[in-house]
């Protein structure tokens, strides 16, 4: 009779697992990056990409959960199953597709040079010949300036978007160079715009600055990257998407 007992409750302890729906963590670069990830006065993230997350979760009906560190970690630390998705504004590119899995893009956004007011305009290899260019260290900024600009330019490399921004507020750095949404609301704000403007976005090349951002998943994580891919399309197809985009953008950031 015990033996019967311990049977069915072993059974119902098994049944209570396999009917239990595993928390997703997201992980995230530990530092604001403004529109799309900051922490408020609780301490709580929040921003456009977080706002996504949620909706995704809601739409996929799972608990999540967010964990973040350095970015130059979200690789290593997704590889070491510290989280199940990095959700950090990562770019889509052949190289690291050959380290990672990536969903479908969620948005888009052109890589952009920003400098001090009274230099000069332009983002050719003439235009920044002396220059030093501030780039935050693993992005696909670092790729492209070795590419194009090395020649011609010096590369100075942050741990942080916003150790290269004060860099080149205080005239340490000539440029800084990153991707195009983070850069305006930089220069939209009371720091930037006193300093600094836009000098253009560089000329496109996929190979080295991507598809789009994903969400990056470790490569056996098959069922994982199909209902985060199903998510994303249903949250745009829903109208959420624009919803939750209006917030922050008066443009469509999913792109091309």
């Amino acid at each position: 009779m015990k033996t019967a007992i311990y049977l069915a409750a072993g059974a119902a302890l098994l049944l209570s697992a396999a009917g239990a729906s595993a928390e997703v963590r997201f992980g995230i670069m530990n530092e604001a990056y403004p529109p799309f990830f900051t922490k408020d006065a609780t301490g709580k993230w929040v921003g456009w990409e977080i706002e996504l997350m949620e909706a995704v979760c809601a739409e996929m009906k799972e608990t999540c959960s967010i964990v973040d560190m350095s970015w130059d970690g979200l690789i290593p630390g997704l590889q070491s199953k510290k989280f199940d998705v990095i959700w950090s504004s990562m770019s889509i590119t052949d190289e690291r597709m050959k380290t990672i899995a990536f969903t479908d893009k969620y948005y888009n956004t052109p890589s952009k040079l920003i400098g001090a007011q009274d230099g000069k305009t332009g983002t050719t290899v003439d235009d920044v010949s002396g220059k030093t260019i501030g780039i935050q260290v693993s992005t696909i900024q670092t790729e492209y300036y070795k590419k194009y600009y090395a020649s011609a330019a010096s590369e100075k490399t942050y741990a942080t978007l916003d150790e290269a921004l004060q860099d080149l507020a205080a005239g340490r750095v000539d440029y800084v160079f990153g991707d195009s949404i983070p850069l305006m609301t930089f220069l939209q704000s009371d720091f930037g715009k006193d300093c600094c403007e836009d000098k253009g976005n560089v000329k496109d090349d996929p190979e080295v600055l991507g598809q789009g951002i994903g969400g990056g998943l470790r490569k056996e994580d098959t069922e994982l990257l199909a209902k985060l891919n199903a998510a994303i399309a249903a949250v745009r197809a829903s109208g959420k998407y624009a919803e939750i985009s209006k917030k922050y953008f008066d443009f469509d950031p999913y792109g091309e």
